[in-house]
């Protein structure tokens, strides 16, 4: 019988004030208050997003607005590339090859509220389309079927077979992107994105009166709206560098006067330019005169954040009241006739419906692809499932979300990033991306050298904490189903600052809990904790020395015997030192083949480590998924594994019971259990990897870890989310709830291996045994509250760290959205 014992840490995640994303649409950028920057994958394969890296910078420089732009003048990268600018007037790039920030424009002097890039060149309307025939959503009046052809067009249908999709053609302009940017001073700042580490000046268009506080481009990139915090949104001529007319936003909601500030702008394809004020009013204007079409006032407070859906016929808003509202443009068209001559029809656009689950002001919106292979069973083979008294875990996120098919994305105060169905705004609910946003890194000696009692590494932004957890037995149950083994108090022993205040990018503790170590921006640093002889509850901390030209990490572990202390430097090498001696042992070249050991590093920076319990083996892992395992022993790097299933690595770790088998989890939900020693899938693997039940696929939430039982007699792992934990027995076969599935995967995965691992191309389908003492394979057990950590303490003991959701917003700076209840 497995007893959970439940503890809680401090934990005090930072508000998203920035998203953006990436040229392709698979990737979201999304940046926090404390100067970290997450970068997310869009994926349908799974219950849940990866957030495939984080990337740490300034925490004294506050992020104003994210873009994504193209990558060099022919976009050579599907992603492009991420730059940021903040208040203090700074603009950076957020350096995916190195993981930094890079400041690529110094201050300007004064604050940058926002950044916009230029549209593609190489992305123009086909002249089968021209813009002029839809301007400000009037049908062409030479078009002889007007008001059918705008009925047809607003499909819901939000992909190329659109009537208002447009067709692409590739045009032979090399010029670079330019971005805009709006100034605090009242000017709009305009520079260039070259090869180069720098931006390059090109003009600045006129100040006006007040604070210029959004931008953006037509969709031509011929003009540039500003909007402003004197109630004007102004039209500029980009080449010209003069301002062809000024609207006036007080006239169609519920604002007026100098102080109304226009927060949020966007300019569709359709030639309608929509902004949001601070009045809580939505307004679609005629981009040609500047005339007014639509206003909708439905939020209660400012409008921060606007986003259109791919085709443009859907807008949303994102307000201060945490309300996201759907507009959208109607089926029904107002003809005005003069006999029987059509002269216009006008399409309207329509107040849908709005959708609240932030607790706190909604900063901004974006919309997004997702992309990959999409978990499906043929129409002809699916079977109807038997009837249950108890629902299995079901969250509708896999049910609207599908390969290609746009996804909103909300983020805000509340740390929460949640994502929304575009096509069926109103039909599910949204989904909970990360139900336990900015997860602080966590560290479990089981048993330690001086009182076998476990001890907890906390990382936080600017500090490290190490408690002792005391067992407390006690018969209420906290987490349903299974047992509890009650509350786990945690005790702080120790916590050592960074110095000067740096940000923490990793740390580790060793398996004998006498060591620790972490790292910043600027050097490792390392330290030994002792219990002190004169007094048993207190504990002394010593810095240890590390050789001077090691570099700063991104990611450290230590042997399992505690000896050598192993970094992932920035410039992609592993350093290993030995800790007694503080000596330089050896480093190691992560190559995907063998090559000279003079060749610059050019693989992408490693993320996460593991070692094997008897000292032999290093795992690690770059940000995109490659595996490089190392023998400790020889010094040599022993095998190199693409990325398995073309997915990135969630979690990771060597199995206690064969230091030969690594087992990770991926981001699409599969787990292969790696015999490192002969290369190949361990026979586990072969069996079943290609197989897994159905309900593991669509696994709830995104896998953040992995725990073995401590027993060299025992072969299974917990796999857990912030919302789940699932127990996998590797001496148990599968037991499918789909007869046929992920067949085509099978081959396609053995493919990934290297020629010396390669698998047979036909694996032989196992019949289902006879399950071991009754006992279920993949069983799911739900979590109350966000998980933040899970570890085993011994063979039959659980400890998980959680945190009431209610107790995180308490925390918070701001205060909540305020609703009013009627009759109250």
């Amino acid at each position: 019988m497995l007893k959970v014992y439940r503890s809680s840490v401090e934990w005090n995640p930072s508000a998203v004030v920035a998203l953006a994303t990436s040229v392709d649409g698979s990737q979201v950028a999304a940046a926090r208050a404390n100067g970290t920057v997450e970068i997310w994958l869009v994926s349908p394969g799974s219950v849940g997003w990866h957030c495939q890296l984080i990337i740490h910078g300034d925490p004294n420089s506050r992020v104003s607005s994210l873009v994504w732009c193209r990558s060099g003048p022919r976009g050579e990268s599907p992603l492009g590339r991420l730059f940021s600018s903040s208040i203090d007037g700074s603009v950076s790039e957020w350096d995916f090859s190195n993981l930094r920030q890079k400041t690529v424009l110094d201050s300007i002097g004064v604050s940058i509220w926002q950044i916009a890039a230029e549209p593609c060149k190489d992305v123009q309307l086909n002249a089968k389309h021209e813009t002029k025939s839809y301007e400000n959503g009037h049908a062409s009046p030479s078009s002889s079927s007007g008001v059918d052809e705008v009925e047809n067009s607003d499909s819901d249908d939000d992909n190329t077979n659109s009537k208002y999709a447009v067709e692409l053609y590739e045009d032979n302009d090399t010029e670079t992107t330019q971005l805009a940017m709006a100034c605090d001073d009242g000017c709009v700042r305009i520079f260039c994105i070259s090869d180069g580490e720098k931006l390059t000046y090109k003009r600045t268009l006129p100040r006006v009166s007040g604070r210029t506080l959004s931008v953006t481009w037509s969709a031509d990139g011929t003009r540039i709206y500003s909007g402003s915090s004197d109630g004007f949104i102004r039209c500029w001529d980009v080449k010209l560098a003069y301002e062809i007319y000024r609207i006036t936003v007080g006239v169609g909601g519920l604002g007026s006067g100098s102080d109304l500030c226009i927060w949020s702008l966007i300019a569709l394809r359709c030639g309608t330019i929509v902004s949001g004020d601070s009045s809580g009013t939505v307004q679609f204007w005629d981009s040609q005169f500047g005339t007014l079409l639509e206003a909708h006032s439905y939020h209660k407070g400012d409008v921060n954040a606007l986003a259109a859906s791919p085709s443009h016929n859907r807008v949303f808003s994102g307000g201060s009241d945490g309300q996201v509202i759907l507009y959208k443009l109607s089926n029904d068209a107002v003809a005005s006739a003069d006999g029987n001559i059509i002269r216009e029809a006008i399409k309207k656009w329509i107040y849908v419906g709005y959708v609240r689950v932030h607790t706190h002001d909604v900063r901004v919106l974006t919309v997004a692809l997702p992309i990959g292979h999409e978990v499906d069973m043929p129409p002809e083979e699916k079977v109807k499932r038997p009837r249950r008294r108890v629902k299995p875990l079901d969250f509708s996120y896999h049910k609207w979300v599908h390969l290609g098919v746009p996804v909103l994305m909300s983020a805000g105060d509340d740390t929460k990033l949640f994502a929304y169905s575009v096509k069926e705004f109103t039909k599910f609910s949204p989904y909970d991306i990360c139900p336990a946003p900015q997860r602080m890194p966590m560290q479990l000696v089981q048993k330690t050298v001086s009182n076998q009692t476990p001890l907890l590494l906390v990382q936080a932004s600017h500090w490290l904490d190490i408690y002792c957890v005391r067992l407390k037995h006690s018969t209420a149950s906290d987490i349903t189903p299974g047992p509890s083994g009650g509350a786990a108090p945690t005790d702080l022993v120790a916590r050592v600052k960074s110095k000067a205040g740096r940000r923490i990018i990793c740390s580790t503790i060793s398996s004998s809990g006498t060591l620790f170590a972490y790292s910043d921006h600027v050097r490792p640093s390392l330290f030994e904790l002792k219990r002190s002889k004169s007094d048993r509850g207190s504990w002394t901390v010593n810095k240890r020395q590390l050789p001077r030209e090691l570099p700063f990490a991104h990611c450290m572990a230590f042997s399992s015997d505690s000896t050598r202390l192993l970094l992932a430097g920035h410039d992609r090498k592993i350093y290993v030192v030995d800790v007694g001696s503080a000596a330089l042992v050896h480093i190691y070249t992560p190559r995907r083949k063998d090559e000279a050991e003079e060749l610059p590093p050019s693989e992408p920076p490693i993320t996460k480590m593991f070692t094997s319990t008897d000292g032999k083996w290093l795992a690690s892992i770059n940000y995109c998924g490659d595996v490089y395992i190392f023998n400790l022993e020889t010094s040599r790097q022993h095998w190199f594994i693409s990325r398995l299933d073309g997915a990135f690595v969630a979690a990771g770790g060597f199995a206690p019971q064969n230091s030969n088998i690594l087992v990770v989890s991926t981001s699409s939900n599969q787990v292969y259990a790696l015999d490192v020693e002969a290369k190949q899938l361990d026979d586990w693997s072969r069996r079943h990897t290609f197989s897994l039940p159905r309900r593991y696929q669509e696994f709830p939430g995104e896998v953040i870890g992995l725990s073995f039982q401590p027993s060299s007699s025992l072969s299974s792992v917990i796999v857990y989310s912030p919302r789940v934990m699932c127990l996998i027995d590797f001496g148990t076969p599968c037991e499918r709830d789909d007869d046929s599935y992920l067949a085509a995967g099978q081959e396609l995965a053995s493919r990934k291996l290297p020629s010396n691992g390669v698998l047979k191309r036909k694996l032989k389908v196992y019949e289902l045994e006879t399950k071991h003492g009754g006992k279920k394979n993949f069983e799911f057990c739900a979590f109350r509250d966000p998980v933040l950590f899970v570890e085993h303490l011994s063979e039959n003991s659980l400890l998980v760290i959680d945190k009431p959701w209610t107790q995180v917003v308490e925390s918070f700076d701001a205060q909540p959205v305020h609703r009013h209840i009627f009759g109250t």
